[in-house]
């Protein structure tokens, strides 16, 4: 059997720069010689299997760290940025941008964070054009980075997997002896026996669009008699999680090294949220059932009391070394395509930064048909092929005057793990030329032969004429 191979320099050189050592001093104490050491960090050799273990036993390093997954995701975002029509004259290949990710990552992540910036700048300078242009007052605007974005990457570098987090919810079982046919009853319990805080179910015209709240003084968790019965566990054991282990939840969230204090806690409410959903869905008992049931979300939805959202998010965490369930993305969009959610376990797939999602995904056509579950095979520019779920879902409103509101939710992972799923039976999943051929963003995708495109491809100059019409605006024209 023939070595796994990777080439994984830059990470050998940061970890030897972070334990500030020569090297020939670390390629010493790694048995290896400082010239073979000097190949590795400059990817003029790969790093094997043997040696990798060798780097996790001397100096006690998660081996996790050292997969290729973020240089292929940093590779991916930076085709966005350069996509940009600022860059349109810019001979940018992508070969260029293959060697920033490896050779200089942190580079390449500082272009990929100065260009959301200047996005948000823009898109902050275009609203308030647009005030002064009804004739609005002028007034001085914060342009600031979207603190989501930045929870969000790091939410996606962590894999959605935060293993302290799984133990205190397993932990809390034992220690509360939940009642699974029971959940937001016992939860209401323990919360009043352990912290003193009473649980009270409250109308919707005190609460308004407030699903819930945590009063200090009175010590009182109030829950919006709007939400279903898994929406009300939910936000219950999200409260207990902020009261229970809310310095394991501040002590992860400094983990990411936030710039501001909205990403801080946005991350907090993140945390306490996945606290929450693995309270509901208890890693074993649940990857245990996925597993028996072939991942079939209805029929985990009914035995955890648990929503679609709820367990296809839960799906993308089951990712505990040694017992892990099969890797998903997960996405959640609304009517207009923005991106209100995303999570992924698989390591080849990206989503869109910036911009909308492609228009061939199947996630569009959610809506049209409330409930059901639509399946797709997709396939990216670059061959990789993928199985996905999608169906819509409706988020408690307040009445009539405040209905409620609709999102898409997909649930996908690579072919290679489809057959696993149920919905794959009866899909030829060997015939990858029935795989609706689909990109990141129009901007990156390098098909040509779309007839759903709306801008032209990075690097290609459109030759317009007049007298030519194709089935879109950028179908049946010259490309260069």
């Amino acid at each position: 059997m023939s070595e796994k191979k990777a080439m994984v320099g830059h990470k050998v050189r940061r970890l030897r720069r972070d334990l500030k050592l020569t090297q020939a001093q670390m390629a010493d104490e790694l048995g290896i010689s400082p010239s073979y050491l000097n190949l590795i960090e400059s990817n003029q050799r790969p790093l094997t299997v043997p040696l990798l273990l060798k780097i996790g036993q001397t100096y006690d390093v998660d081996l996790a760290s050292f997969a290729e997954d973020d240089e292929t995701r940093l590779v991916a975002g930076l085709k966005e940025v350069f996509a940009d029509p600022l860059f349109e004259t810019s001979d940018i290949k992508n070969q260029d941008m293959k060697e920033l990710a490896a050779v200089a990552p942190t580079l390449g992540q500082a272009v990929v964070q100065l260009y959301r910036a200047y996005r948000e700048a823009r898109q902050d300078l275009s609203a308030l054009a647009e005030s002064v242009a009804d004739g609005d007052k002028l007034a001085v605007r914060d342009v600031r980075a979207f603190p989501q974005e930045e929870v969000g990457e790091w939410f996606q570098a962590q894999s959605n997997h935060f293993p302290e987090i799984e133990t205190a919810a397993e932990t809390l079982w034992i220690d509360a002896d939940l009642d699974a046919n029971d959940l937001y009853g016992s939860l209401a319990v323990h919360i009043q026996s352990a912290h003193g805080v009473r649980v009270k179910l409250m109308p919707v015209e005190v609460m308004g669009g407030t699903v819930r709240r945590y009063d200090r003084h009175s010590k009182r968790v109030l829950i919006s008699e709007m939400l279903p019965p898994a929406g009300r566990t939910f936000h219950l054991a999200a409260q207990l999680g902020l009261l229970k282990h809310r310095d394991l939840l501040d002590r992860t969230v400094d983990q990411g090294g936030f710039a501001s204090d909205e990403a801080r806690r946005l991350a907090l409410i993140g945390l306490s949220n996945y606290f929450a959903g693995a309270v509901m869905m208890p890693y074993g008992r649940f990857l245990e059932a996925a597993r028996a049931q072939r991942y079939d979300v209805e029929v985990l939805m009914h035995r955890f009391v648990a929503s679609f959202e709820q367990v296809a998010h839960r799906l993308t965490t089951l990712q505990r070394p040694g017992a892990k369930g099969v890797p998903f993305f997960f996405l959640r969009i609304d009517h207009a395509g923005n991106v209100s959610k995303r999570f992924s376990a698989v390591p080849a797939f990206h989503f869109a930064r910036f911009g909308g999602a492609c228009p061939r995904w199947r996630i569009h056509d959610a809506f049209r048909m409330p409930g059901a579950i639509q399946t797709q095979l997709a396939q990216m520019p670059d061959g990789t092929t993928y199985f996905s779920i999608c169906r819509r879902v409706v988020k408690a409103g307040g009445g009539w005057r405040d209905p409620a509101r609709q999102f898409a939710i997909a649930l996908g992972t690579d072919i290679g793990h489809a057959g696993q799923l149920v919905y794959a039976d009866g899909v030829d999943l060997h015939n990858k030329a029935a795989a609706t051929p689909i990109g990141v963003n129009c901007r990156t995708c390098p098909r040509l032969d779309c007839t759903q495109r709306a801008f032209p491809p990075l690097n290609h100059r459109l030759e317009v004429d007049e007298n030519i019409r194709g089935a879109s605006s950028y179908v049946g024209v010259g490309v260069e």
